[in-house]
């Protein structure tokens, strides 16, 4: 992965974006991420339950980094009933909880539906292709994320700004919701609102239709990255010296140095809250 430790977090998404298929590419010629997507191509197609999915740790590992949930990996009893439960019983394991990124997993699988248990097909090539893209989407999101968090923020609503349709599905995120708190001057103390009193807030700031634009989108991603900036400011260097020296492209071969001259970026804090 390239370094932006130290740059600020426009700078360092610049960066990142005029970098992002090679930093990919690099990521699907690792070794270890080879022999992980291996394993799971091999023996995905032979699980037919979530049963056997969490007993197979090397796959059941897999789909939950592709997923965003390594951290509740151990969490297999849990992983287990949630994959089992019926998606349209209210009181069901799966509807009782908030993260949105159960509900994601739960519905790519599919081995529970509204009829019932069902074995899915998981040798279909485009389930495939998804569960592997989100895989190195996600590392590629993830290990940024652990550089700079601002721009780990920024990467998530990106991915995920396509699928909003309420605001009901930003407050099931921790970082979009921490995304649109900044970037609408909304108090972070909003959080300990019930559901409905945040979503009203949010209304009021902001018209989520507006997302299909993609100039809105860019207006919120600037104001989010100059507001953390000014709140949690990352350390800014030259840009330009930096950037020399980070990274090269491999174009045909051969190996030449790229150069973004990003200007300098000055503005006064108080201003953005305006």
């Amino acid at each position: 992965m390239i370094s932006i430790s130290g740059l600020g977090s426009s700078t360092a998404l610049k960066l990142i974006d005029a970098t992002r298929d090679k930093q990919l590419e690099l990521m699907r010629n690792s070794a270890a991420n080879k022999r992980a997507e291996e394993a799971f191509r091999d023996r995905i197609g032979d699980i037919t339950t979530p049963e056997e999915l969490v007993a197979d740790f090397e796959v059941y590992s897999y789909v939950m980094r592709a997923f965003d949930l390594e951290d509740q990996i151990f969490g297999k009893g849990l992983i287990r009933k949630m994959l089992e439960s019926n998606p349209t019983e209210p009181s069901s394991l799966l509807n009782r909880l908030t993260d949105s990124r159960f509900r994601e997993m739960h519905l790519t699988l599919g081995f529970t539906t509204e009829e019932g248990p069902q074995t899915p097909d998981l040798t279909d090539p485009d389930f495939l292709s998804d569960v592997i893209t989100r895989f190195y989407n996600r590392q590629y999101i993830n290990e940024n994320d652990a550089q700079n968090e601002t721009v780990g923020t920024v990467l998530e609503f990106r991915d995920k700004v396509g699928d909003i349709s309420n605001w009901f599905e930003v407050l099931a995120s921790e970082k979009l919701t921490n995304f649109f708190q900044v970037a609408l001057s909304l108090p972070t103390q909003m959080s300990a609102f019930d559901l409905d009193r945040q979503k009203s807030l949010l209304q009021e700031k902001f018209d989520i239709e507006k997302l299909a634009d993609p100039a809105e989108r860019e207006k919120l991603i600037s104001k989010y990255v100059a507001i953390s900036d000014a709140i949690n400011p990352q350390g800014f260097q030259a840009n330009s010296i930096a950037l020399d020296l980070l990274q090269s492209y491999n174009l045909g071969g051969q190996f030449v140095p790229i150069t973004i001259d990003v200007a300098a970026i000055t503005f006064s804090a108080s201003r953005l809250y305006r």
